[in-house]
């Protein structure tokens, strides 16, 4: 999986996971107690500025943070031309 290493390092230090161990199959929402609404948008920032993207609000939805490996899937789709 392409740029999923950048994902995991962008939720480790936007949500403040001091390395928590993330996989791709680690469950995001609801199971993060740090990912929380507003952070919800602090990930997205970070992405959008690390990976030169831009992501409207009608984009994001909560199936794309159901895991690291949804996240980054969306990540990776949006990077494609």
């Amino acid at each position: 999986m392409p740029h999923l290493e950048a994902v995991k390092h962008i939720l480790d230090t936007t949500l403040g996971l001091n390395g928590r161990a993330l996989e791709a199959h680690t469950p995001l929402l609801g199971s993060v107690p740090e990912l929380d609404s507003m952070a919800v948008i602090g990930v997205i920032t970070a992405l959008e500025d690390h990976f030169g993207i831009v992501v409207a609000d009608d984009d994001i939805h909560a199936r794309h943070f159901a895991t690291v490996g949804t996240l980054h899937d969306f990540v990776f789709a949006k990077l494609r031309p």
